[in-house]
């Protein structure tokens, strides 16, 4: 909504509030960031020769709406500096990927295997993070 916040207010002070808004927000779109169209494909990429991983999916996310890659940039180049910080919030590359995988990346409907996709899912996050640079550029 438009309403002004005030993150200084106590009420912000628990971190797992402000992640929890953020991941159901992302959760709740009608379409997940990484489209339902798209899902097959991003998984196809992490299956690739670890050197290939890259250059594919970094085309797929040329492939996806502006405003989905836009958001992805800026959304990968906070949980980086989360994870940067981990020393303070016990964050690690793969902890952010388990926590953001699922909700970002989906299959439009569930076939198969959950826990495979899931490993998929976490992967593709996880190779974004390690690699934003050479994903997004500077």
């Amino acid at each position: 909504s438009d309403e002004k916040l005030d993150l200084n207010d106590s009420k912000w002070e628990d971190i797992h509030v402000i992640t929890g808004a953020l991941k159901m927000f992302f959760r709740e779109l009608p379409e997940p960031l990484f489209t339902y169209n798209h899902f097959n494909d991003f998984v196809n990429a992490i299956k690739q020769e670890p050197r290939q991983r890259v250059p594919a999916v970094k085309d797929l996310i040329k492939q996806l709406p502006k405003p989905n890659q836009d958001t992805m940039q800026v959304l990968f180049r906070h949980l980086k500096r989360v994870v940067e910080n981990g020393e303070k919030n016990r964050m690690t590359y793969q902890s952010i990927a388990i926590v953001f995988g699922p909700t970002l990346l989906k299959p439009e409907k569930e076939t198969g295997n959950i826990a495979v996709h899931t490993v998929y899912q976490n992967q593709i996050v996880e190779l974004i993070l390690l690699e934003l640079n050479s994903v997004f550029g500077r």
